[in-house]
């Protein structure tokens, strides 16, 4: 049985994590999770559902020391809170603010300033083959789903990304816009600190003033770990940014133009991510270098008939992807959208990455998103129609829609495109399509248009 440090490569008064009272150490912190661990009632499985950053790291970590499985929805909706507590009898959720549990048993964070913190002399260590977490799929297309991941795996994942972006040789403060119970935010916000060389914001700013002032809280190098969403937001204000080293994106497809303006703004190459919580992260790219996505180190991708799936690495097992992926040489591939976004209509084919795309590229559209409802063929005669939903203040559909036919074919012109005030973005700036349903039934099949 081998057995992995919990943080590694760092000393234990070296810096892990930012709080407004100023720096943390990794002894402190480790003093901080044995406090909390000592706490913990019975039961194994813990829902960790703190929203700062370092509750959530020192709640992990406890749940570490103390043999429990760190259960991490990445939604906290009234159902899958339900479905947690059915599927998993005898878990337990921990919050560190005002939160509608849904029935779900739950406990507030400890005050970690009341605890008496043991002394800590040495790096613990845990079973490489133990299963310390649960991630769940964010519910894009369906109900979430949980996947195993274990802690071998999880410490070559923060290791791999470190090395993929370059980082190990001046590693920053990570500032992330996204949960750190989202596999993105997990990996890229808490995983690379504990064995990336990185230390981490306790915040999760969200409004583009939060983000500077978080920012600024933080000395450099600094990375901002963010979405596409975020990003928009931060360029639409008129805030001055503070000095960035490196920013990191994913949840959704980043544009060459977005990332060139806050390369420009920011004054720091805009990265992305690629992978997905079934498989963990697998790939990154310089989004302003060109459509190439460069493999992380030790991932392998392979394919079968019209399926790709990885393995090696840190992947758990050999994945499937849901993507469409042209490989290439040297570990390099193309994506080319995913295989449920790919419609359909009078046997031409599009896929709502790029129909999306041409939609906000409109002058003028904040923000906008195609849709194929459920059974739309039956309700139109056989005939399958989309329905656009689009930010634009100031723009009429008339305008909109003669804008489109120059970008798109007619056939996937939306009938009907619908303004709306906001899109119902979840806190990675994701659009579920039970929340995308939930409008249309709203303003389209209710006759609202």
């Amino acid at each position: 049985m081998s057995r992995l440090p919990l943080i590694s490569g760092r000393g234990l008064d070296d810096v892990l994590a930012w709080r407004p009272a100023g720096p943390v150490t990794v002894r402190e912190f480790l003093a901080d999770a044995q406090a909390v661990a000592a706490l913990l009632p019975a039961g194994e499985g813990v829902i960790n559902l703190c929203e700062d950053r370092y509750h959530f790291a020192v709640l992990f970590a406890a749940c570490l020391l103390s043999g429990k499985t760190s259960l991490q929805p990445a939604s906290h909706s009234a159902e899958t809170l339900q479905r947690l507590a059915l599927d998993r009898p005898g878990a337990f959720g921990v919050v560190d603010g005002a939160f509608e549990s849904a029935g779900l048993t739950c406990i507030d964070f400890p005050d970690l300033a009341t605890l008496p913190r043991p002394q800590v002399l040495d790096m613990p260590t845990v079973d490489a083959d133990r299963v310390v977490a649960i991630l769940f799929t964010s519910g894009s297309t369906g109900l979430p789903q949980p996947h195993a991941k274990t802690w071998g795996r999880l410490v070559q994942n923060g290791r791999a990304e470190a090395v993929g972006l370059g980082l190990l040789d001046r590693p920053p403060v990570l500032v992330g816009t996204v949960p750190a119970q989202h596999s993105y935010g997990f990996e890229s916000t808490f995983l690379m600190a504990l064995h990336g060389g990185c230390s981490f914001w306790s915040g999760k700013p969200f409004y583009p003033q939060d983000v500077v002032d978080a920012l600024n809280a933080v000395p450099r190098p600094r990375m901002l770990v963010t979405t596409p969403y975020h990003l928009s937001a931060l360029l639409a204000s008129d805030l001055a940014w503070p000095a960035l080293d490196t920013c990191l994106s994913a949840t959704a497809p980043l544009g060459a133009e977005l990332a060139a303006r806050a390369e420009a703004r920011g004054g720091a190459p805009v990265h992305e991510i690629y992978g997905s919580t079934e498989s963990g992260q697998l790939a990154c790219r310089r989004t302003t270098d060109g459509p190439l996505w460069q493999l992380l180190p030790g991932v392998v991708l392979e394919q079968e008939n019209d399926t790709t799936y990885a393995r090696e690495g840190h992947v758990e097992g050999r994945v499937p992807l849901s993507d469409i992926i042209e490989l290439k040489d040297a570990g390099r591939f193309l994506l080319h959208g995913r295989h449920a976004d790919l419609v359909n209509i009078a046997g031409k084919r599009s896929s709502l990455a790029y129909l999306n795309h041409q939609l906000c590229a409109i002058e003028g559209v904040e923000d906008g998103a195609f849709f194929l409802p459920d059974d739309t063929a039956e309700d139109t005669g056989g005939i399958t129609r989309l329905t656009a939903f689009v930010v634009a203040p100031g723009l009429s559909v008339d305008v909109l829609q003669r804008a489109l036919r120059q970008r798109i074919d007619r056939v996937f012109q939306p009938r009907p495109l619908v303004l709306v005030d906001a899109l119902p973005r979840n806190s990675t700036g994701k659009l579920l399509r039970t929340t995308l349903q939930a409008l249309y039934q709203e303003r389209v099949a209710h006759g609202r248009v």
